[in-house]
């Protein structure tokens, strides 16, 4: 019996990514008032990866427009159907430092995030195999010799996603398309994430934790988060003093609160006057 058991828990730990099961239990937290935000970053996650990763590999391949096209697809496919998730940890930081969520549902957003995308690189990893299709690739850095000191590697995620906050802040708090202004924000967030790829193709470029995180515990070939301190840096301190620096821009641009205080500094954006019309009575 004690055999059996023993079998089946290393079985389990061996083959189940880390984090799932505390990632499903953290969906319960403060008595579920946050398990939608959960669900909508796990489903937004899953099918950000399942339609963004695979063009070019299964869609496209032999045409780049047609790839462009699919990844724009996707892009806006998985944040409609996902109900307008964060899909990226270093978002929900931004998010939260600007005061548009709490504290617990940041965790949440993040815990969904982190599930969605542990199980959604070996679940397509399983349908690539027996559909036989090419399997997906992944967000990773190579040190160029033994003497890299990995700055250039952290500057590249650094600016990869500042530049994706000011885009997501430009088209989702400064701009406005009118009736088909959904559809128009998300092209050209889609173009713009497809633009930064090509730019910031050193490291990937992730310019998301989840991602690179994800895609490096699936491709480590065994259920394990990443032991070198150097992925940690690169792909979680890098996007998340990112995610500092664009929000704290933004807060002084807006007159915004960062952090819950007033800055002393801001607003720059310009704040439409209310006329008052001393002569007109009211009842």
């Amino acid at each position: 019996m004690i055999h059996t058991l023993s079998f089946i828990a290393q079985s389990f730990t061996t083959n189940v990514p880390p984090y799932v099961i505390l990632g499903i239990a953290s969906a319960f937290l403060s008595n579920s008032a946050f398990l939608k935000c959960w669900i909508s970053e796990f489903c937004g996650t899953f099918l950000m990866i399942l339609l963004t990763f695979s063009p070019g590999k299964w869609i496209g391949v032999d045409s780049l427009p047609v790839a462009w096209l699919s990844h724009a697809a996707g892009v806006i496919l998985s944040d409609y159907i996902g109900g307008g998730p964060h899909v990226n940890p270093a978002v929900s930081l931004a998010m939260f430092s600007l005061g548009k969520s709490s504290y617990t549902e940041t965790y949440i957003r993040i815990s969904g995030a982190m599930t969605g995308g542990l199980i959604a690189f070996p679940t397509l990893l399983y349908f690539s195999e027996s559909m036989k299709w090419e399997p997906l690739g992944g967000p990773t850095y190579s040190p160029t010799d033994e003497n890299d000191n990995f700055a250039a590697a952290f500057f590249n995620e650094f600016l990869a996603f500042f530049c994706l906050l000011f885009i997501i802040f430009l088209v989702n708090f400064e701009m406005h398309f009118g009736k088909h202004h959904y559809i128009v924000k998300q092209s050209l967030t889609a173009a713009g994430v497809r633009y930064l790829i090509q730019v910031f193709g050193l490291t990937g470029p992730a310019m998301n934790p989840m991602l690179g995180t994800s895609w490096a515990v699936f491709d480590s070939d065994r259920a394990a988060f990443p032991e070198v301190s150097e992925h940690y840096l690169i792909y979680w301190i890098a996007p998340a003093l990112g995610a500092l620096a664009g929000s704290f821009l933004y807060a002084i641009y807006a007159g915004e609160k960062f952090f819950g205080m007033s800055l002393p500094a801001g607003p720059i954006k310009n704040v439409k006057e209310v006329k008052h019309d001393d002569n007109k009575k009211t009842k």
